[in-house]
């Protein structure tokens, strides 16, 4: 693909087929991946992949946390409820997505239905559980590499015919993901990446999500008035 299909045609995916994702083709996308740029070449990420038995625990593990109300466990700090236009975005891509699997308002159990396929990383056949080293806690650079390393990696994927989806629900409940991926303790779980041939018969699968314009986003100082 050229790049800016990428950029421009990758959409998050939440409906996966179950066929294997072969190895060697996640190894390919992660060596492009791993071309991001990093703060003077650290390279802290550190990426498990999961699939099959170890992935199926984490997912019982995770829902069955969350639904008796263990407290969310995430290694990174989140900011709450969202407010003003942060908010109203939140809300519009929920909408999108509730319209196009025909859930109601009202409908709590479809509602439930939504949260719980959260919680089990869309039942993607992979997980790719994204960290950084504890050494780098404290230090602000390193999450945002991962975040750079993880943009690649969703572009990568989607480059290679691989949907994916950046998921924080689906390690809510950081024990589970530590013991059942073998999870060093000198390292943060920053994020998880499910991931995944797309299912194009499901629904939510079309929603495209409004980005704002250059307009609304940028500030040019210092060029001469065209």
């Amino acid at each position: 693909m050229e790049f800016d299909d990428v950029i421009m045609e990758r959409k998050s995916i939440r409906g996966f087929k179950p066929d294997p994702v072969p190895k060697a083709l996640i190894e390919e996308v992660l060596t492009l991946a791993m071309r991001a740029p990093s703060s003077m070449n650290t390279q802290p990420w550190h990426f498990h992949v999961i699939t099959g038995e170890p992935l199926d625990r984490i997912r019982a593990g995770n829902t069955e946390r969350n639904l008796a109300g263990v407290p969310d466990s995430r290694e990174f700090r989140i900011h709450g409820g969202y407010e003003g236009v942060h908010r109203d975005r939140q809300i519009e891509i929920a909408v999108q997505l509730f319209q196009a699997m025909g859930i109601e308002r009202h409908d709590k159990e479809k509602r439930q239905d939504w949260v719980l396929r959260g919680f089990r990383q869309f039942d993607a056949p992979v997980s790719i559980v994204v960290t950084y080293d504890r050494a780098l806690v404290g230090n602000d650079i390193a999450p945002f590499d991962c975040g750079a390393v993880t943009t690649a990696l969703v572009n990568a994927a989607w480059s290679r015919g691989l949907g994916c989806v950046i998921n924080s629900q689906g390690i809510m409940q950081s024990p589970v993901v530590r013991e059942h991926a073998g999870i060093p303790d000198d390292e943060v779980i920053q994020t998880c990446v499910a991931m995944g041939f797309p299912d194009d018969s499901f629904p939510a699968n079309a929603v495209v999500s409004r980005r704002k314009s250059v307009a609304e986003a940028a500030r040019f100082i210092g060029f001469d008035a065209e």
